[in-house]
């Protein structure tokens, strides 16, 4: 008899604990239901401004997307647009060329080559501070500025002061009465939202980075801005220079607009750094 007794109470203290295990893990279960309802929806409390906070492109009276204002290209294209790992004074990046390849001629592959083991005294850009040419004035890791008008949209340049009007009337002039540029001349026009720079009449001394990349005189260049939001814009350009590659290639990155509190270009004055570095005791420092 007390050993059934005793396998009773046994019994019943084992289903006593087995249902009190169950009761605490559909306790714990419930909490973890709740507790995980409860951070999703702090989740979505905390996403829900953010998707917000991205204001649509604005227009301007005429209906054209507003450009203006301050902008910057974050990436590393000056120093090199296609892949490159990081060395002394260059910082690695991934390549801004559509599909990482430059269809370059085969003499001027072996002239990039040349290009870039010369490049401290080759680039005229980075060696006498010589304006910097289309595409690569976009890139370089300077502000600009745009100043839109029906008529004319005016790029200014923290760089070396660059400035560039785009004409949004008229044709290219006749390339025999108008000198090869280190900019180019630009005509401008609208395809829907996106603003179309056209530019031709360059010179061939400028290059499209600091690694060698280079072009002709017979250099073609068709930029495309195009607003993704207020604060974002995705520009794509079009190399086309038959002298110098077998075909017309890409480059595309986004813009961002500076929204520093009073933001604005400052001056650099490359050319005054460069004299006084290589002239230490000349007047103009006075």
């Amino acid at each position: 008899m007390r050993l059934r007794l005793n396998a009773a109470r046994a019994s019943d203290s084992i289903g006593r604990t087995v249902d009190k295990r169950i009761r605490m893990r559909k306790q714990v279960s419930a909490v973890d239901i709740v507790g995980l309802a409860a951070v999703a929806t702090i989740l979505s409390f905390m996403q829900a401004p953010a998707l917000a906070q991205t204001p649509a492109a604005h227009k301007l009276a005429d209906g054209k997307p507003d450009f203006n204002g301050i902008w910057e290209a974050l990436n590393t294209a000056a120093w090199d647009i296609q892949d490159h790992v990081g060395q002394l004074g260059i910082p690695p990046g991934l390549g801004v060329v559509e599909g990482n390849e430059i269809p370059y001629q085969p003499w001027a592959l072996a002239k990039k080559k040349e290009n870039f083991a010369n490049r401290k005294t080759a680039d005229l850009t980075e060696a006498n501070c010589y304006l910097p040419g289309v595409p690569r004035i976009t890139y370089m890791p300077y502000p600009f500025q745009i100043a839109q008008t029906a008529k004319a949209i005016a790029f200014s340049y923290e760089f070396d002061h660059a400035l560039r009007i785009i004409h949004m009337e008229g044709q290219h002039p006749d390339p025999n009465s108008f000198l090869d540029t280190w900019m180019g001349d630009a005509r401008g026009h609208w395809e829907g939202d996106t603003m179309v720079v056209d530019s031709r009449n360059f010179n061939d001394q400028t290059w499209f980075d600091k690694a060698g990349n280079f072009h002709s005189e017979a250099l073609h260049v068709v930029e495309r801005y195009s607003l993704t939001d207020a604060d974002h814009m995705n520009y794509e350009v079009t190399i086309d220079d038959p002298k110098v590659f077998t075909k017309a290639w890409k480059m595309s990155m986004p813009l961002y607009r500076r929204m520093d509190k009073n933001a604005k270009l400052l001056e650099y004055e490359c050319v005054f750094y460069l004299q006084e570095e290589r002239y230490k005791n000349a007047p103009f420092k006075k």
